[in-house]
């Protein structure tokens, strides 16, 4: 409350009314009727009117406590938006104070995260609106956004024990906007799915929950599966928040820029592969949404297809019904040549995949088995007539031998045959890996000269034997 000496100490009609009055001791008293917003609209006139320049040069002299009572006193009488001069100097004061720590701090613990964060339950009474004031100031200042991320968890922890829904929806707003600040790797990927937890059950706009998600996106490769294991609305039928992972996975790519480590891209594909798996046994998924799944990620991201046939394994075996032709726009993700010998033998022999999926797997690996025969050939017609011209290789593995398999029978119309061909080149390249083999034994038995006499044709051993 302003007392009447201060008020004397300045001319105009409050200096007339006191003057006459201040040797008296009584108290005196001053009525107002019919004054604009009421006793707290006079407190904020006279403390404009008081406090000139001079006089607020004086608050960097005040107290960590002194600074505190003042920011309150503010926070009750000013509008959020208002610029008040008084305001903006305590602020800076206080946001002065903590990016220094000149302030000693009230804790007697030595720990240093104690010693650097004690200012947090001093600014848990303050309103939502100052506290986004306070930490856009102390974000110019380049205040640690590490403890300004961990500041801002513990306010909205302490809030929500009294705040009712409208005043969590605003806390929330505020937040997402602050955080959207600050350096992405000042909070971790745990705090951020919190938040989106939080946020889910609170009617926040939309593009605040952009926002949310885009940062959630930007350090998916952080995250872990259980994060991802959001529940979906009950509207919605499937179990889990399908949309929401594909959205993240569109956010951690947008937020590269186009560019994104290829380390990086391993970790979220391993991640979306572990989700597959476990969504795959949903039988309210729908076709088209796991297949957006299956298809969300480049076919570069992955170095192996194993995780992700074994997830449409799951989802073709839960949903047998599927027509021929979604089954193909699911299995359109899988890259046959990143699939195990293991994998590609279960997939022939499976019969829960489209039949031509079968056949493409036999194309594949009879062009695998051409290539490395060239390979086993080519060694051949290199060292047979120098190295080993004492030995004869029986070569009883020849190109129309395997390509007989396939004349044999006609593909499309005998595809349960194609185990059978499967095995006989499994077969085939046992045999060729071992006369590879004895060919790298004896080549490492060869003497310096000899090998020297091939020349450049030395250069031309084939990696299979390297």
């Amino acid at each position: 409350m302003v007392d009447k000496k201060t008020l004397a100490s300045f001319p105009g009609s409050f200096k007339k009314l006191f003057g006459y009055l201040m040797d008296e001791t009584k108290d005196l008293k001053v009525l107002f009727h019919d004054f604009e917003d009421g006793a707290e609209g006079f407190e904020l006139v006279a403390a404009r009117f008081c406090y000139n320049k001079k006089s607020l040069d004086c608050i960097s002299f005040w107290t960590w406590s002194e600074l505190l009572v003042a920011l309150k006193e503010c926070q009750d009488l000013l509008s959020a938006s208002d610029s008040s001069l008084i305001l903006e100097k305590i602020l800076d004061c206080v946001v002065t104070r903590l990016a220094s720590l000149v302030v000693a701090s009230p804790c007697t613990s030595s720990s240093e995260n104690t010693r650097i964060s004690w200012w947090f339950e001093d600014l848990l009474v303050l309103k939502i609106d100052l506290i986004d004031k306070v930490i856009r100031m102390s974000i110019s200042r380049n205040i640690d956004h590490a403890m300004i991320s961990k500041f801002l968890l513990c306010y909205q922890r302490s809030r929500f024990l009294t705040a009712t829904p409208t005043e969590k929806c605003k806390i929330m707003k505020v937040m997402i906007n602050l955080l959207s600040l600050l350096d992405r790797s000042s909070f971790s990927c745990k705090l951020l799915f919190g938040i989106l937890r939080v946020v889910s059950s609170l009617k926040i706009s939309s593009h605040h929950k952009s926002i949310l998600e885009n940062l959630i996106g930007s350090q998916l490769d952080r995250a872990t599966i259980d994060f991802l294991l959001v529940p979906s609305s009950r509207r919605k039928g499937y179990v889990y928040d399908v949309n929401l992972v594909l959205r993240l996975v569109k956010a951690f790519y947008i937020e590269g820029r186009c560019f994104v480590l290829a380390s990086r891209l391993r970790k979220v594909a391993s991640l979306v592969d572990s989700y597959l798996v476990e969504v795959a046994a949903d039988c309210h998924l729908s076709p088209s949404k796991f297949a957006a799944l299956v298809l969300v990620l480049p076919d570069d991201a992955r170095e192996s297809h194993d995780r992700l046939f074994q997830a449409i394994d799951i989802y073709l075996e839960v949903h047998g019904g599927l027509c021929e032709a979604k089954k193909m726009k699911i299995c359109s993700a899988l890259n046959y040549a990143k699939l195990s010998t293991d994998a590609l033998k279960h997939l022939a022999r499976n019969p829960k995949f489209p039949s031509r999926i079968a056949i493409q797997v036999f194309i594949n690996q009879q062009s695998k088995l051409e290539n490395l025969f060239e390979d086993k050939t080519h060694l051949v017609d290199t060292f047979s007539s120098s190295v080993f011209a004492e030995e004869s290789i029986d070569k009883k593995v020849s190109s129309d031998q395997v390509l007989v398999y396939a004349k044999r029978i006609n593909l499309p119309n005998k595809a349960e045959h194609l185990d059978v061909q499967l095995q006989a080149m499994q077969c085939t390249i046992t045999e060729l890996e071992k006369y590879c083999g004895i060919m790298q034994t004896q080549i490492g038995n060869i003497p310096r000269t000899r090998l020297s006499s091939l020349g450049n044709n030395a250069r031309f051993l084939p990696k299979l034997c390297s």
